[in-house]
């Protein structure tokens, strides 16, 4: 751990960083200029171990061969939401010749990794319970799961950003929704009536 650099940060010059002997990068660099960043760092003799997208990691023309392709079977969701096919691409090990091989044991540590954050996500969401004159995206995706019909016409509602009760403490609704009229409201709670009806006759 001592000897691993991570140089990619917003706003950072990864060629200013101080490469001392015996440094490893370790990090995930922008995907758009990764086959540059490999060629900097074969140049400049600097060892790494990078975050590469799967489906174009053979895309480096002029590197290809200089590379350890380490190919793995794992979706990342990065901080900017992006679920990217993501593999490795080293200069470690280039001297047995291999440049390209899978990584079964490397696939499984990442993914299960993945899971443990993603489910620690989930926990930390706040959980609201909205009224019946509430709408969002997720409840009517829970509608179609169970091929209950609802519509809503332009002149019942409007789209709002956050409940009252949520302002102190900065929230919202997640993706916004739409406030209900009485009549709608009424409609939406005999449809949700229909999916909890399903819900138990498919237990």
């Amino acid at each position: 751990p001592k000897s691993i650099i991570r140089p990619f940060w917003p706003g950072e010059d990864y060629k200013k960083r101080d490469y001392s002997a015996g440094c490893v990068v370790l990090d995930n660099p922008p995907f758009s200029i990764l086959a540059q960043i490999c060629e900097y760092y074969l140049d400049k003799g600097i060892k790494f171990f990078l975050f590469a997208p799967s489906l174009t990691i053979f895309s480096g023309v002029k590197i290809w061969d200089k590379l350890n392709h380490i190919i793995c079977d794992c979706s990342i969701t990065y901080q900017n939401g992006a679920v990217v096919r993501t593999s490795f691409v080293t200069n470690l090990g280039v001297d047995a010749d291999i440049i390209a091989q899978t990584c079964p044991e490397l696939t499984r540590i990442v993914n299960n990794v993945s899971e443990t954050l993603k489910r620690k996500k989930v926990r930390d969401l706040p959980k609201y319970e909205y009224p019946a004159h509430v709408v969002t995206a997720a409840t009517m995706q829970r509608l179609a799961k169970y091929g209950v019909q609802f519509a809503i016409k332009k002149q019942d509602c409007t789209r709002i950003s956050r409940l009252d009760a949520q302002i102190p403490n900065k929230k919202g609704i997640f993706g916004s929704g739409l406030l209900l009229s009485e009549s709608v409201a009424a409609e939406r709670k005999k449809a949700e009536k229909a999916v909890a009806e399903k819900a138990v006759a498919k237990k």
